[in-house]
């Protein structure tokens, strides 16, 4: 089901040949491709969604962080409806259906963008920084006024492995005295207490609680993933986001695209240091 929309939806994943790139196919019109793209951004206000000649793909941004994390470069995802399922809320499910699929390996090189100098797109007080690093490195800043949140900080080092560990499962976030208004607004039509975390007042409406005690830092994460997998390639550089949401993510990735000055585009064996070992 999409989390927004409300609707049944089904998706296949299936691999495509090298430098395909991550393409949405809406089987229910006519096989219509979007690639996923910064260039195809239509809406980013609660989640991200892609448009080409006005056909639309919503709510993309937990798939894509997955893709990303777990070096999927190259993937065609049919689906037949409007927005990517909401699943369990986090991109855990679909780590765990790759996992089992198994990943096809090509002969040729995989390329990367290397941040060479500092970026940093800011709006009333909301920040997001990236500065060189031999590494794809996040550090995640986010303040909530509720008990059980506050701030929150996280600072990993992603890889396949602490992706899974430590950010897919942090499923996507609410709170009870903003639901009224979000579905006025034509949103959260799908949202239950088994797609999405939901805070009370005082507490956790889920009853199993929370998976992590800082899970809605984790979550953002996950999501600021999925929007720098838009770039369309690897990223070498330390994201430093502090309460940003998908507007200032996807601005950054703008940002990035419209300076070729800013980055170097390098194949695995042209890194350095531990990062090459790990992906080459």
């Amino acid at each position: 089901m999409g989390l927004h929309s409300g609707v049944p939806v089904s998706i296949r994943l299936r691999p495509a040949p090298v430098s395909t790139g991550i393409v949405f196919v809406r089987t229910d019109l006519d096989n219509f491709a979007i690639p996923a793209s910064w260039r195809n951004v239509a809406r980013v206000s609660y989640a991200t969604s892609l448009m080409r000649q006005g056909v639309l793909i919503s709510t993309t941004e937990h798939l894509l962080s997955v893709f990303y994390s777990m070096g999927i470069d190259n993937v065609i995802v049919e689906i037949d409806n409007l927005e990517v399922p909401i699943i369990d809320g986090s991109g855990q499910p679909f780590v765990e259906m790759i996992q089992e699929s198994g990943i096809r390996h090509y002969r040729r090189k995989r390329r990367y963008f290397r941040i060479r100098r500092p970026l940093t797109v800011e709006d009333h007080g909301k920040r997001i920084s990236i500065v060189p690093d031999e590494t794809f490195r996040l550090t995640c800043d986010v303040s909530f006024d509720h008990p059980l949140v506050g701030r929150q900080k996280l600072d990993l080092e992603v890889t396949p492995e602490t992706y899974a560990a430590h950010i897919a499962p942090a499923r996507t976030f609410g709170f009870e005295h903003e639901l009224d208004k979000m579905r006025d607004m034509g949103l959260i039509r799908g949202a239950s207490l088994e797609n999405a975390v939901c805070f009370a007042r005082d507490g956790v409406l889920n009853p199993g609680g929370l998976r992590f005690p800082d899970e809605c830092c984790r979550h953002k994460a996950l999501d600021l993933i999925g929007d720098l997998a838009l770039l369309g390639r690897p990223l070498i550089g330390h994201v430093i986001a502090e309460r940003a949401g998908h507007a200032m993510h996807v601005a950054l990735v703008s940002r990035i695209m419209a300076d070729p000055t800013l980055y170097e585009i390098l194949t695995c064996d042209q890194l350095t240091g531990r990062y090459a070992a790990v992906t080459a």
